[in-house]
């Protein structure tokens, strides 16, 4: 039997720079039947084998692929946007001052109550003191054309819940991925005791609390939004400016709202916060020395207009945090 040259004499191995195959060569000086035989059949084991290991690693990858599409999938299902409300536009827009009397004995429809209390700051209890209030021509739209929030604002679109406050318009706005979910009337500090401005987020809530500046004032559907100052939004009175104690006052069924609404912190201990609430942002100054500044509108239905571009400015300075927060409290599964 002829001897087989060792295998570093008989196989050079070329590794091709394209596709990385393994390509053998016979030396030309070898060319016995015998031999050629025996190189032909562990060449074809070879290719045979490598086929083998292609289609596992073909098996694998798919199963990879497959695995990172349903990831990807879950997030996406995740982060679903909730419906936008279906809201009705007005078709007309102005507003004209009318005695309180008359308005309230000629109108019995609720809606039509709700958004005049709205347009005026004000709740049931204190509209009936006002002499005159500015009442809209048309009151057959959606509370959120007589209030001056942007339906849409761009740079909320990847922030799955957040509150506005604005001062100037003694408004409050909350937003789902950018959409406007719901709107309402506030009444904020007044001039000794301004409510703090820029970027909070919801602490703690209670159904019924006791206000730290006078033990005879109840607020129902308390949520604090900022611990040490004791600020938060709740229900009480609106007389239809700013009056309150640093708060942020609310009719009752737009506090009972985002009680309900609204995530509450998550505490490592007593002292430490773990997560973060759903982030509010309180912007803007009022002029105390001025007319209410909702009178505007009866000479111009826009003057409280907030546009798009100023939310996205607003929110601008504190939306990395704002984001950072939000994904902290999304992998905690809260």
């Amino acid at each position: 039997m002829p001897q087989l040259p060792s295998a570093k004499r008989i196989i050079r191995i070329w590794i091709t720079p394209n596709d990385n195959s393994i390509l053998l060569n016979w030396p030309q000086y070898n060319k016995s039947p015998k031999s050629c035989n025996t190189f032909r059949h562990r060449n074809r084991q070879f290719y045979h084998n490598k086929s083998i290991v292609m289609k596992k690693f073909i098996v694998l990858l798919c199963a990879i692929l497959t695995l990172v599409s349903c990831k990807q999938e879950s997030r996406t299902v995740t982060h679903k946007k909730n419906p936008v409300p279906a809201r009705i536009k007005p078709k007309s827009f102005g507003y004209h001052f009318e005695k309180t009397k008359s308005f309230l004995a000629t109108t019995s429809d609720s809606s039509k109550i709700w958004i005049v209390l709205a347009t005026n700051r004000t709740d049931r209890a204190n509209i009936v003191k006002m002499d005159s209030i500015i009442v809209p021509k048309d009151l057959t739209g959606d509370m959120a054309y007589y209030l001056p929030f942007p339906l849409e604002v761009s740079a909320l679109r990847d922030v799955s819940k957040i509150i506005f406050f604005s001062y100037p318009t003694q408004s409050f706005a909350t937003y789902e991925y950018g959409d406007l979910i719901r709107t309402g009337p506030t009444n904020m500090g007044r001039k000794t005791d301004k409510t703090p401005t820029g970027l909070f987020f919801t602490n703690w809530k209670a159904e019924k609390t006791t206000s730290t500046f006078n033990d005879e004032w109840d607020l129902k559907w308390n949520f604090n939004i900022a611990n040490k100052l004791g600020v938060g939004f709740h229900q009480y009175e609106l007389p239809g400016y700013p009056a309150s104690h640093s708060c942020l006052r609310l009719q009752e069924r737009d506090a009972k709202y985002l009680y309900d609404w609204a995530d509450e912190w998550i505490l490592k201990d007593p002292q430490t916060v773990k997560i973060k609430g759903t982030p509010v942002v309180v912007f803007g100054s009022y002029d105390f020395d001025a007319p209410k500044p909702w009178y505007q509108l009866v000479k111009n239905p826009k003057a409280l207009n907030i546009s798009e571009s100023e939310m996205n400015k607003e929110v601008k300075p504190f939306l990395n945090q704002i984001l950072a927060e939000q994904q902290k409290r999304e992998k905690s599964g809260q």
